[in-house]
């Protein structure tokens, strides 16, 4: 189950699992955002092909306002999911 919120420092904080069964919700979430802000993945142990088109699709349309989402606290395997779908060239990853 995916936890979002907005974290202490105004960060948006993705923990669980995001995958297919999450994306409506992490979507609506995600509409509401109209300015840059960081997202927090140091608890997210999954995220699905579903779940990285949700991020993209926010992502787009962010930048498309001169906006962006940038990833942080990015480890272990979701680095790798990260790497290999190509989203270091389309996100700034810390």
């Amino acid at each position: 189950m995916l936890e979002i919120k907005v974290g202490e420092k105004g960060e948006i904080v993705l923990s669980g699992r995001f995958d297919a069964s999450q994306a409506a919700k992490a979507e609506t979430f995600l509409a509401a955002i109209t300015e840059s802000r960081n997202v927090d993945v140091s608890d997210l142990q999954y995220i699905s092909s579903l779940g990285l088109g949700v991020l993209l699709a926010t992502q787009k349309r962010l930048m498309s306002s001169g906006h962006g989402l940038k990833l942080t606290n990015v480890r272990g395997h979701i680095r790798e999911i990260f790497h290999f779908s190509g989203f270091e060239q389309v996100f700034d990853i810390e």
